[in-house]
């Protein structure tokens, strides 16, 4: 079974300057000269880490990694309260991902996305298909009405009870009957005793299940105050605005997508994104290559997800 390739640090990174006041961090790994692949990672407002890097052989790929607007090292932050979501949208993304490109001298890339990530490089491939050489996607998302009401109003506490009591908690009684927005509302109190608890419920919640077995380590890092502020908050502010794009538009234009290589890797018992967007997309999209995991949830690093995804990212070198 594969897994993550040796440890590697940066050979440049940097801040670029994508307007709206905003800087981006980004990073370049691997062979100066190798094939190049943007990593898209999740939340959104997840910020990368370095074992994203190992998902490539350093030997055959320019890894590029990126933190998206207001999270990670990139600036400003949202854990901010004064910080300003409104220039945080996904065409803004969009478009700072090819700003980025140009910026790298590079002509086309392979697009490698997980969970929001997924979302993400889906937009980006079908608005700039012929900027895609490959896609890699997984624990596959759309931002539909039923995947968040699934998740975020209450589908998913049918598994997790106990931890749902948690994400409840921060929210008055009266507010329960559509969470989200009573989170955003929450999450966007200047005071710091309001944001901070409701930011550590909403990301305690999503770290406590996206793994198929409990992963202290992985809850511990997501509630860590600073980090949970800016990855609640900008998840929350996508969700209120639908992704800003159409119900249902991820799915729909697939077909825009026909003549890139791809494969799509899923867990069957992934609780954050269940199977069923991934299947509808494979349905819409039946030419990119379908594998469904039979012993993993969501996590980007639990054995099987990232021994497929290794697998196909050795075989598009």
């Amino acid at each position: 079974m594969r897994t993550f390739y040796p440890e590697i640090e940066p050979y440049a990174s940097g801040l670029l300057d994508v307007g709206d006041g905003q800087q981006i961090y980004w990073e370049t790994s691997g062979n100066p000269d190798g094939k190049p692949v943007v990593f898209l990672h999740g939340g959104p407002g997840g910020g990368t880490t370095p074992n994203q890097r190992r998902a490539f052989d350093p030997q055959k790929y320019r890894i590029v990694l990126f933190d998206q607007r207001n999270c990670g090292r990139s600036l400003p932050h949202a854990s901010d309260p004064d910080a300003d979501l409104s220039a945080n949208t996904t065409w803004h993304l969009v478009a700072d991902i090819e700003k980025l490109r140009e910026h790298l001298g590079v002509e086309r890339w392979m697009v490698f996305g997980g969970s929001w990530g997924s979302s993400l490089a889906l937009v980006y491939a079908e608005t700039h298909p012929d900027r895609v050489t490959e896609l890699v996607l997984r624990g596959i998302f759309t931002l539909r009405r039923v995947e968040l009401e699934w998740f975020y109003e209450g589908g998913a506490a049918a598994l997790f009870p106990d931890l749902w009591e948690g994400f409840l908690e921060p929210v008055p009684e009266a507010e329960r009957g559509h969470l989200i927005r009573a989170y955003s509302r929450l999450l966007n109190d200047p005071d710091p005793a309001v944001h901070g608890p409701a930011a550590v419920a909403w990301s305690r919640w999503e770290s406590s299940t996206i793994t198929l077995l409990p992963r202290p380590d992985v809850v511990e890092s997501f509630t860590e105050e600073k980090y949970a502020v800016a990855f609640a908050r900008i998840e929350n502010h996508y969700f209120m605005h639908g992704g800003w794009w159409e119900e249902g538009q991820l799915i729909r234009d697939a077909e825009k997508l026909r003549g890139i290589p791809a494969v799509i890797v899923q867990g069957r018992y992934d609780a954050c994104t269940p199977p069923m967007t991934a299947w509808d997309l494979h349905r819409a999209w039946p030419e990119a290559e379908f594998r469904m995991i039979p012993d993993a949830g969501h996590a980007f690093d639990e054995p099987g997800i990232l021994d497929a995804l290794i697998e196909a990212t050795d075989r598009f070198a």
